[in-house]
């Protein structure tokens, strides 16, 4: 009989990171890609914001993968359901080695972004880290269903976007319903609901909103 075990031990993983943080720096985005991306691309759907205001992070999800039988496209995987709840928690403390390493100053506005699988990682990273944020951006992705208003209490100012693409083909309007019913439930305050016209991938142009909103 084959039994399951586990062992602790030391890794390394890779971020990646846009523009340069300086007192002139107005935000800071840590962004969480989807299922297919490797975080040095993924950064580059925010080429477009202001260089000088937007210092952009990007982490990189562990699992990598070759996404086709050529061998050649690599892509990234955060988690999958088997063994979920592990892999959570090395995620999250990946994430918080990569928040400690960067020593973010306490004067700039801190953006926590997912695009797709992302937003489950953010979230349960704010969720369970108490993440101190001034925005969550949740982009063509689903809440997990394990919250409640408890775990995002602890800030009682956050304010909270939602992205998706009218034509997203892993979005249904039942589903879509039942995530802005999640949102209003569990965030201290109404989501800005952004809407564009377009499939499952990233909005430059929401982001730009995003960030001009915040500046204002």
């Amino acid at each position: 009989m084959s039994h399951q075990n586990q062992v602790s031990y030391q890794t390394t993983n890779t971020y990646s990171t846009l523009n340069t943080l300086t007192d002139k720096t107005k935000n800071v985005w840590i962004a969480c890609h989807g299922i297919g991306f490797l975080s040095k691309y993924f950064i580059s759907y925010f080429e477009d914001l202001n260089p000088e205001k937007n210092y952009i992070i990007a982490p990189q999800a562990p699992s990598k993968y070759y996404q086709t039988k050529a061998y050649k496209y690599i892509g990234a995987s955060w988690l999958t359901k088997e063994n979920r709840e592990l892999d959570t928690e090395n995620i999250l403390n990946y994430l918080d080695a990569l928040l400690n390493k960067e020593s973010l100053p306490t004067d700039k506005n801190i953006i926590l972004m997912g695009f797709s699988q992302g937003v489950s990682v953010v979230t349960r990273w704010m969720a369970q880290r108490h993440i101190i944020c001034d925005h969550l951006v949740l982009h063509s992705g689903s809440i997990p269903n394990e919250f409640d208003a408890r775990d995002f209490n602890y800030l009682p100012e956050l304010k909270t976007s939602i992205i998706y693409g009218s034509k997203d083909e892993y979005l249904t309007e039942e589903k879509i319903q039942t995530q802005l019913k999640i949102a209003s439930t569990i965030f201290p305050n109404a989501a800005e609901i952004l809407k564009f016209e377009g499939k499952h991938e990233m909005h430059k142009a929401s982001l730009e909103k995003v960030a001009s909103a915040i500046n204002l």
